[in-house]
């Protein structure tokens, strides 16, 4: 029982004024913005509308084994919010936090974006070197809810989650829950970030940090890199041996239409994910 006695029980008419508008946030990664989407009826006919980033307050997983991209794109989308005016807050659970504004500030010049305006909208909370911070949630979100308070900020990376239930991912759906129902109280358009505990399954969530992150997230984004190291591949993908592709899919998303396909994704010279195309277009004009 809740509201002052009465119980949980709520009418559709009492909720439908809370219920958000549904548009996109900027991702920060080039050709990402338009894969999600929503459908509008004109004149009778559905017609599919491109958000133009990430669907607003979702909360998304962005997963994958190791060196695939994750905390590019988290960076990326920080730095693009900030650079767009909008308070943002990047909890970093794996690297120290002088470092990650190393990085931030890399990832900005990459993206030609001037970092003297995006660093007045990015505020760091440091995981990685404060213990306290990374073993106990409830700390953590305390934390989270001040700096959400005493900013007003509108988006929320953690990189990763998986960090925050290291050797106790029998506790790692109530992890993920609690942070995944805060954000929502927040109102925090978020990404999280988790590693993927083996390469099976590698373009599902299968094993997307543990058990607790894929099931309860809005959305997740599966990352994966393939060595070519068999004739067979090179045939396939008409790449030379010892060369790696890089896949992307958005594995699912309940708040919003999205692109099904898996794309051909790649990391560049300077340090940035970008989306090349389709995977079958892809391998048409190779």
């Amino acid at each position: 029982m809740d509201r002052e006695g009465s119980y949980e029980v709520y009418s559709v008419e009492e909720l439908r004024a809370r219920v958000p508008k549904l548009f996109g946030v900027p991702t920060g990664v080039e050709g990402l913005d338009n894969l999600f989407f929503k459908i509008e009826y004109e004149d009778g006919k559905p017609v599919r509308k491109p958000l133009g980033g990430y669907p607003y307050l979702s909360v998304l997983n962005i997963t994958g084994v190791a060196d695939t991209g994750k905390s590019l794109m988290a960076e990326q989308f920080a730095v693009r919010q900030a650079h767009d005016g909008y308070n943002t807050i990047f909890v970093t659970v794996e690297t120290p936090k002088e470092f990650i504004v190393q990085s931030l500030q890399y990832r900005a010049q990459a993206m030609n974006l001037d970092f003297d305006r995006v660093q007045r909208r990015l505020f760091i909370i440091d995981a990685a070197s404060n213990h306290r911070l990374r073993e106990d949630i409830d700390y953590l979100l305390d934390t989270l809810a001040y700096g959400i308070r005493e900013f007003n900020t509108k988006s929320v990376i953690i990189d990763s989650v998986t960090g925050l239930y290291e050797a106790k991912e029998v506790l790692a759906r109530s992890i993920v829950r609690k942070i995944y129902n805060f954000l929502k109280k927040w109102r925090q358009t978020s990404i999280l970030v988790s590693q993927k505990r083996s390469a099976s399954e590698e373009m599902t969530a299968e094993a997307a940090g543990g058990y607790g992150v894929a099931h309860i997230v809005d959305g997740t984004i599966v990352l994966y890199k393939k060595l070519i190291i068999s004739k067979y591949d090179s045939s396939t993908f008409n790449m030379p041996l010892g060369s790696v592709i890089r896949l992307f899919r958005i594995d699912g998303c309940r708040m919003s239409g999205h692109d099904t396909r898996t794309y051909v994704m790649d990391i560049t010279e300077e340090g940035l994910v970008k989306l090349v195309a389709p995977l079958d277009e892809f391998l048409k004009s190779r």
